[in-house]
């Protein structure tokens, strides 16, 4: 009853437009540390005669407008720090003013640096949060737990971060896929570097810039509803964040046991207020990793008389150096005593240099016997009539890549007592750029009715051994092995621009015993996607393996050698090009058939009503959003020699026929959400959240690139874009329960529940059929599947301890997601039953440290259950990815108040990597990857 009374006043208020209230002023003030180092973001302050409550911004100031003359009482909370009570007289015009200081429980001034200060700040963030949300925060000296921003978020609860290398690279969010979670910098939607997703790889940007992530799950009017799993928001650092300046250098050394090489790493960053009213801050940070990965793949599962086993295996030799390099700046201006304006630019630049030397093996044409754990492969066929075969590769691939990431936003916020404004534009580009990289240079040797055999010891399903019988010796004679061809990446360049403008106006109505907030907003959002191939291929058939040996192998799971060393299969090429011959039908089919170019402009609107009392808000409204796209792409036909040309005509060479194809379309949305935050007690706190998100396809997936080969005998295999794609839509609920403990801790439990309709993925049909007018006999096209639901349970608890175990800080989270599909991947089976990809059903982590004087010290541990990660055919083959556990640690030691020294250690426990099948009822290989640890160390100075 209460909020269904408070929802109708609300409304009558909005509609009457009453003025404010005669004979009342304004309450404006500021709220820091003890120590006036930092600005306290997110303590409450409520005036508590007449029930008014607000939390600060995150330059620590707080407004009330239209407070009726007299005298009351202030009260201000944090957690983490005594609660404070002021007495205040406000006049009947006019503004009067509150600085507050907080401190620490007890005799000790609130913690600014190290864990309890993390705590502190993200816990205080999520309690006065509209919604249900999770934060990490760095302190007053600009320390953030791990090296880039998707290993920070694995910490939090229902974070699935899927790595690459070793190293967390896109997260997935309760469950759903990276392509259904959004990314924002400074307020600006990132846009995806690759071609082919919307996720973006937030290694790209590195955790010394930033200032706190915020992880928000469930979604008010005001926001972009482009997420379903959440949203995940980004800030650098602003100048008034802080009340003293700021100076920190970080110098570092990362040291991996594979790659025995150390590689370097340094920060600088700053914060500094150059009068009251104008602040610059930035930073600039630099890391080299050079490292190496043994991995193994297979494929092919067959099964032949009881036997299990694989036609094709790599065994995969990864030297890799990435280097990162991350800018940020902000400009903060205080215009007046009503409008802050700000500058925010951020570019991060993530270069890539991947070495892979493999060992394949190609063992479809052979002959298959086996007994126990061991498969053997046989190039002679028994019969005489038939004829058996054995491949085997021996490849190098020496591939540079670039992604950058770049946005510029200009904004302000005014605040005029009743109305308030905030407005922006903003631009953010994304690119991925590769040019000359040979990926790969392929040799290989075909055994046919030699002798030739291959046995696999699969004692070890992750790591089968590999043993020979060879009575050629050519195994090993890299001149036995011819140059099959090279795939020159002239051009590889994917560009993701977004413009963007909004514009947010509100009139806050006074009330006697709250607070009731109209707001209306528009944005416009102008985005343009394209990619650009340009592939080579090329032979020589007087090239063989002898002409690129160099540095042997790093791979330490077995001998492959003879390997092609890193460049000089690259030099030889370069030095005797005009010797190579291109391959020019190949080349033309492999250029044109990805191309595309994506025009996706959203305009949006919406209106949003909230009430806000000292125990209870609600935030609702509806959204509106509007899409236009304009899809680009090619029609791209390969006929072979003899085969026939759509004009009937008969083929006289293999042939390759382009079209361009243009399709506009557009649609709607209206998306609705209620949030209620309930606040029965100073230390607990009762949330629920109902929601309507969408996520659009991505550009690639609904672009019309259209690829179809045509064999001789006219069969025609196909992979298409599909421009008639709907966007995945959701409603979302979620509850939770937050109990904050009487020093900086906090117990939290929530349940959510996500039905998704439209969910999309790439369907195999081996039914002939036709797609846009195009015949085929198969085809992999994106479809749009039937639903899917989701439900799970998150619970944390997290307390720095006092008395007795004053210094220890623990910190521990559970999420169980159980969230299924139906989709049709093999069009003659039929529908069935999935675990959504990249969901994780159980996933934990937990950290304990040590944080007192000079010491501090954390052990963390992370745990990821299997989950599903590709679809194929048939459920017996779809790919999954093992469990993953792994601890850290981290220690820091303070010399003096202005140096520290700090040392990491990652992967103590050499977590691996391993993706499998469950054909034939067990675990059959698919990836199998291991990095060893990794040790940090280095200086920090805060000037």
């Amino acid at each position: 009853m209460k909020i269904r009374n408070t929802l109708l006043a609300g409304a009558a208020i909005a509609a009457l437009a009453l003025p404010g209230m005669a004979q009342a002023g304004d309450l404006a003030g500021t709220v820091s540390d003890a120590t006036d180092t930092i600005a306290l973001r997110s303590a409450q302050v409520r005036i508590v005669e007449i029930d008014r409550v607000t939390a600060t911004e995150r330059d620590g100031s707080f407004l009330f407008a239209d407070v009726p003359a007299g005298d009351y009482t202030l009260e201000i909370s944090y957690v983490g720090a005594e609660t404070v009570r002021r007495a205040i007289t406000v006049p009947a015009t006019g503004t009067v003013r509150a600085e507050i200081a907080m401190t620490g429980f007890g005799d000790d001034e609130i913690l600014v640096v190290g864990q309890v200060a993390n705590l502190s700040s993200a816990l205080s963030r999520k309690k006065e949060a509209d919604g249900v949300s999770d934060v990490l925060t760095r302190d007053a000296i600009g320390q953030f737990p791990d090296q880039n921003v998707a290993e920070s978020l694995r910490r939090l609860p229902g974070i699935n971060v899927l790595n690459d290398q070793g190293e967390g690279r896109f997260v997935s969010v309760r469950g759903l896929s990276p392509d259904l979670v959004s990314s924002s910098l400074n307020g600006v939607r990132l846009p995806s570097p690759e071609a082919d997703i919307r996720a973006v790889a937030l290694d790209v940007v590195s955790s010394d810039i930033i200032e706190s992530i915020e992880v928000k799950k469930s979604l008010t009017p005001d926001m972009d509803a482009d997420t379903i799993g959440a949203s995940v928001e980004i800030e650098t650092t602003s100048a008034f964040d802080r009340k003293t300046r700021l100076l920190t250098a970080k110098v570092e050394g990362s040291y991996n046991d594979y790659a025995d090489e150390i590689s370097p790493k340094g920060s600088l960053d700053f914060a500094t207020r150059i009068g009251e009213n104008f602040g610059i801050s930035g930073g600039v940070s630099y890391y080299r990793r050079t490292f190496e990965t043994d991995n193994i793949e297979a494929d092919g599962w067959e099964e032949d008389d009881g036997v299990i086993y694989a036609e094709d295996l790599e065994y995969r030799d990864y030297d890799v150096e990435r280097e990162r390099i991350s800018a940020t700046l902000g400009l903060d201006l205080r215009a007046g005593d009503r409008t802050e304006l700000y500058a925010r630019g951020v570019y991060s630049q993530f270069d890539d240099q991947e070495s892979r030397r493999r060992l394949i093996f190609d063992l479809g044409d052979a002959i298959v016997t086996g007994a126990g754990r061991t498969v053997g492969y046989s190039d002679t066929d028994p019969d005489p009539d038939e004829d058996a075969a054995i491949t085997v590769e021996r490849d190098v691939k020496d591939r540079f890549e670039s992604q950058k990431i770049r946005s510029l936003v200009f904004g302000g916020e005014s605040d005029w007592g009743d109305w308030f404004a905030n407005y922006s534009a903003s631009w953010a580009k994304s690119s991925e750029r590769e040019n000359g990289s040979l990926d790969p240079i392929a040799f290989e040797r075909e055994y046919e009715e030699e002798g030739f055999g291959v046995a696999l010891d699969f004692a070890d399903p992750r790591i089968p051994l590999y043993s020979v019988t060879d009575p050629t010796g050519d195994f090993t004679d890299p001149g036995a092995y011819a140059l099959n061809d090279i795939e020159f990446v002239a051009l590889s360049d994917a560009q993701d621009e977004e413009w963007a403008a909004k514009f947010d106006l509100g009139r806050r109505f006074a009330a006697d015993n709250g607070e009731f907030t109209v707001q209306v907003g528009f944005k416009g959002r102008w985005r343009d996607k394209t990619y650009d191939a340009n592939v080579e291929f090329y032979e020589n058939d007087a090239m063989t393996l002898n002409d690129a040996l160099g540095e042997g192998q790093t791979y330490r799971l077995t001998g492959i050698g003879p390997v092609a060393g890193f460049t000089e299969g690259s030099d030889f090429f370069r030095a005797n090009f005009g010797d190579f011959e291109l391959q020019e039908i190949d080349s033309a089919f492999d250029s044109a058939v990805e191309d595309f170019a994506v025009a996706e402009d959203i305009m949006a609107g919406y209106l949003l009503g909230r009430w806000e009392s000292a125990d209870l808000r609600v935030v609702y409204g509806l959204r509106y959003e509007h899409t236009d796209n304009t899809l680009v792409g090619n029609n791209v036909l390969l006929v072979e020699e003899d085969g026939t040309l759509p004009d009937g005509s008969i083929a006289a060479d293999d042939t390759v026929l382009v079209s361009p194809v243009s399709i506009d379309k557009n649609y709607d949305h209206w998306l609705p959400s209620l949030n209620l935050r309930y606040e029965p007690q100073t230390d607990l706190v009762l949330r629920a959240g109902f929601y309507r998100s969408i996520v659009r396809p991505s550009p690639f997936q609904q672009a019309p690139h259209f690829a179809v080969e045509e064999a001789d005998d006219g069969e025609r295999s196909g992979e298409f874009g599909n421009p008639a794609l709907l966007p995945t839509e959701a409603w979302n609920f979620d509850a939770a329960a937050e109990y904050y403990m009487s020093a900086t801790g906090a117990l939290h439990a929530s349940v959510f529940y996500k039905s998704l309709d439209n969910f999309i993925v790439d369907v195999n049909t081996d039914v002939a059929g036709s797609f846009r007018g195009i015949a085929f006999d198969e085809a992999t096209i994106a479809r749009n599947g039937d639903e899917a639901d989701i439900f799970g349970i998150e619970l944390g608890f997290s307390q720095a301890f006092t008395g007795t175990l004053d210094g220890v800080v623990v910190q521990a989270n559970y999420t169980f997601t159980d969230a299924d599909g139906t989709v049709t991947t093999l069009a003659s089976e039929g529908p069935r039953s999935i675990p959504l990809p990249a969901t994780a059903k159980h996933t934990a982590n937990f950290s304990v440290g040590y944080d007192k004087g000079p010491i501090d010290i954390r052990l963390s541990g992370t745990y990821r259950d299997k989950y599903l990660d590709e679809l194929s055919d048939t459920s017996d083959l779809d790919r999954y990815v093992d469990d993953h556990f792994q601890l850290d640690l981290s220690a820091k030691y303070r010399m003096t108040d202005s140096v520290q020294l700090f040392y990491e250690w990652v992967n103590i426990n050499n977590a691996k990597y391993f993706a499998y099948n469950r054909f034939g009822g067990g675990r059959n290989l698919y990836q199998y990857e291991e990095y060893n640890w990794t040790m940090k160390g280095g200086v920090r100075v805060t000037f």
